[in-house]
C-alpha cells in the first residue's frame, strides 16, 4: 500500500465522519481543510507525478490532463496545480460553489 493509498483513505474516513454529523460541515471549510493538508504534505517533499496518479487509477482534472500529455518532465508534473486553479478560490470562499469539472477534488466537497 502506497503513502497516497494511505492519505486517500484518510480523507475518506475523516469526510464520512463528516457527513454522518447532525449539522453538516460546510463545504467551504472541507476545501480549505484539504487545501491545507495538501500544502502540508507538499511541504514534506514532491507529491506524486500526474502520470503516477493516473496509473494507481485516480482520475484527474481536465487542468491536470494538460500538463499529463504536455512533452514536459515529470518533475514538471506534481506540483499542487489546485493551487492555481479557479475551481479551489470559488470552493473555499462560496458555499456549493458552481464547480463541474469532472474530478476536479473539490467538486466532492459541495453538499448535497
Amino acid at each position: 500500500m502506497t503513502q497516497s493509498d494511505d492519505m486517500d483513505r484518510g480523507f475518506e474516513r475523516m469526510f464520512s465522519d463528516f457527513e454522518h454529523a447532525q449539522e453538516q460541515v460546510p463545504s467551504s471549510l472541507k476545501a480549505r481543510l484539504y487545501s491545507a493538508l495538501v500544502r502540508e504534505q507538499q511541504a514534506s517533499g514532491p507529491l506524486a507525478s500526474l502520470d503516477f496518479s493516473v496509473a494507481a487509477g485516480h482520475g484527474i482534472c481536465v487542468f491536470e490532463k494538460l500538463v499529463q500529455i504536455a512533452p514536459i518532465g515529470e518533475k514538471a508534473k506534481s506540483p499542487f496545480f489546485c493551487a492555481v486553479c479557479h475551481a479551489r478560490v470559488l470552493a473555499e470562499n462560496l458555499e456549493n460553489a458552481p464547480i463541474f469539472w469532472p474530478n476536479c477534488p473539490y467538486v466532492a466537497f459541495k453538499n448535497s
